[in-house]
């Protein structure tokens, strides 16, 4: 095959991203300039007034800032409740490992609707944590776990844990066992074999397990939607709104562009940090 010609297998993969993304994503670029009157619709004409609401005005900052904080905290308790799965999964040799790991894959099997309707139950006042807290002593009324930044923050954890922990498995398994034995002939403890030697070796996966859960947190609709309640807005609910239930179209696509953006930027970094990180290993 002659040097270039195996750009030719990436055809069908560019052209799909070329149709559900590029396309749609361009088409809404000449929208979010478009002005909205209430009661009437686009109207004719060009304006950047979505962009500056969205850059100066108070409500639509919080809502910004909320949904990266959603993001980065989910993606914080994902690292730290999965590192130890994916490490257990990794190095164990049990013939339980390939059980272990359904369970954890398990819940990608139900629907998300599903899940979050259970964690509505669950998380409910009268629900079966409320149940315990107050049965245990630890609390003396319901605890407020829905409708709230707490509500969508343990859902989104749960149902983001396994994507974590099955990038994290991959990341561990490559680290070569000689490298690890090599730091403990040498009168390294476990804990500091671990922190000096594994750690930063799986730190790829780590970074990729993050930018995953990072970008899937801040785009997810059914779970803020249903856990936080009509009043609790993150990026992905407003959106949702300004097209579907306001009809603002064109506020609707410069929310829409500016959440592609930030996702955008976020992959772009991470790749820069990555590269660097490989160029000073």
């Amino acid at each position: 095959m002659r040097h270039g010609h195996g750009w030719w297998l990436l055809a069908p993969a560019l052209r799909l991203l070329v149709t559900v993304f590029i396309v749609p994503v361009g088409m809404m670029v000449p929208t979010s300039i478009r002005p909205y009157v209430p009661l009437v619709g686009i109207t004719g004409g060009f304006t950047l007034r979505h962009y500056v609401k969205l850059l100066t005005d108070s409500y639509y900052l919080e809502i910004i800032g909320r949904t990266l904080a959603l993001g980065f905290i989910v993606t914080g308790s994902t690292l730290v409740a999965g590192y130890p799965v994916a490490f257990f999964l990794a190095r164990t040799r049990s013939r339980w490992r390939n059980w272990l790991t359904i369970m954890v894959i398990f819940p990608l099997m139900l629907n998300l609707v599903v899940r979050t309707f259970g964690w509505i139950a669950l998380l409910a006042p009268n629900g079966l944590v409320n149940q315990a807290l107050q049965a245990s002593g630890v609390a003396h009324e319901p605890v407020k776990l829905l409708f709230n930044f707490a509500g969508v923050l343990i859902g989104l954890t749960h149902i983001f844990l396994p994507f974590m922990v099955l990038v994290l498995i991959g990341a561990i398994q490559n680290i070569p066992h000689d490298v690890e034995d090599a730091a403990r002939v040498l009168g390294a403890s476990w804990g500091s074999a671990f922190l000096r030697v594994t750690l930063p070796l799986s730190t790829p996966g780590i970074l990729s397990g993050s930018i995953l859960v990072f970008v899937l947190t801040i785009s997810a609709l059914v779970t803020p939607r249903l856990l936080g309640g009509p009043t609790y807005q993150v990026m992905s609910t407003l959106i949702y709104d300004e097209f579907l239930q306001r009809l603002n179209w064109p506020a609707g696509s410069a929310q829409s562009l500016l959440l592609t953006v930030m996702v955008l930027t976020l992959v772009y970094l991470s790749g820069r940090l990555a590269r660097r990180m490989g160029t000073s290993a």
